[in-house]
């Protein structure tokens, strides 16, 4: 990369790469055989799995040694009490980073939506010194742009980051970090991409995690596609120097990635340490 600018922010955000994974039954020692401890591992929760098997890998991981960020989809928790019994499980296991998006379930119980947990986590005396919002680059399936925006800037003052859904497309980061920041959000990004993955399992993987437009973006360009039927599948790292000019802008405050690995996480382990060779 010959922009010296560009480079240095990319080399820092693949510095701070978090890596999510899927709470299945492999999963653990995946990440066991192939990531170093310092690297920060965050655990999804889906309604198939239900929230137990979230907490109990994160712990497990935790246990390890790794950075753990269980993700806590409000829609999944009953009510404050049994949020006041997740917060003391998991702190009592020395995990102080979480996740909270609304999530994909028919709602437990007293929560609809993330800030209707973001404002219990406060009053429970903010037991997690880090917590994470989700933002959404492209269009949510079912809630308009500026209703997104609007909604963190509702959460800004519990959370501690925000955390980019899924997008194959470079415009769609610079023109949203854009919108956001002139709306006074300033609180700091993950961004999140894809890592090395097979098409296959990437599309369909994508549409599961609730990617909006993402699919209509592969359709308009099939040059991308065709890297993803590659040998290797997509790594990002073309998505990434096409993000660069945006990312390294002051006031971006873009301060990691959030690697969406599908499990594939050897993979991406060698493909991100590959990449800072480079750059």
């Amino acid at each position: 990369m010959r922009n010296t600018r560009h480079a240095a922010t990319l080399t820092r955000l693949v510095t701070n790469a978090r890596y999510e994974v899927l709470p299945t039954a492999s999963i653990e020692d995946k990440v066991l055989e192939h990531l170093p401890r310092d690297r920060e591992v965050t655990v999804t929760a889906s309604p198939g799995k239900g929230l137990e098997a979230t907490l109990d890998l994160a712990e497990r991981l935790a246990g390890h040694g790794y950075v753990v960020v269980p993700h806590l989809a409000a829609r999944m928790v009953s009510g404050r009490s049994e949020l006041a019994e997740i917060a003391e499980r998991l702190t009592g296991k020395g995990i102080t980073r979480v996740f909270v998006p609304g999530g994909d379930a028919e709602p437990a119980g007293d929560y609809l939506d993330a800030l209707g947990l973001l404002v219990d986590l406060a009053t429970l005396g903010s037991p997690f010194a880090h917590v994470g919002i989700t933002g959404y680059p492209e269009s949510h399936p079912t809630i308009a742009d500026d209703l997104t925006i609007q909604s963190m800037w509702d959460k800004r003052r519990y959370a501690t980051h925000v955390v980019s859904n899924l997008t194959f497309d470079p415009a769609a980061i610079g023109s949203w970090l854009h919108r956001l920041r002139a709306r006074g959000v300033t609180t700091p990004l993950l961004l999140g991409i894809p890592g090395p993955v097979e098409r296959a399992k990437l599309l369909g993987m994508a549409t599961k995690i609730g990617v909006g437009e993402s699919t209509k973006f592969l359709a308009k360009n099939k040059g991308l596609f065709a890297r993803l039927a590659a040998p290797g599948g997509f790594t990002g790292e073309r998505f990434l120097e096409r993000c660069a000019p945006a990312l390294a802008q002051p006031g971006a405050l873009v301060e990691g990635l959030h690697v969406f690995t599908f499990n594939q996480v050897a993979e991406t382990e060698a493909w991100r340490t590959d990449l800072l060779r480079r750059l």
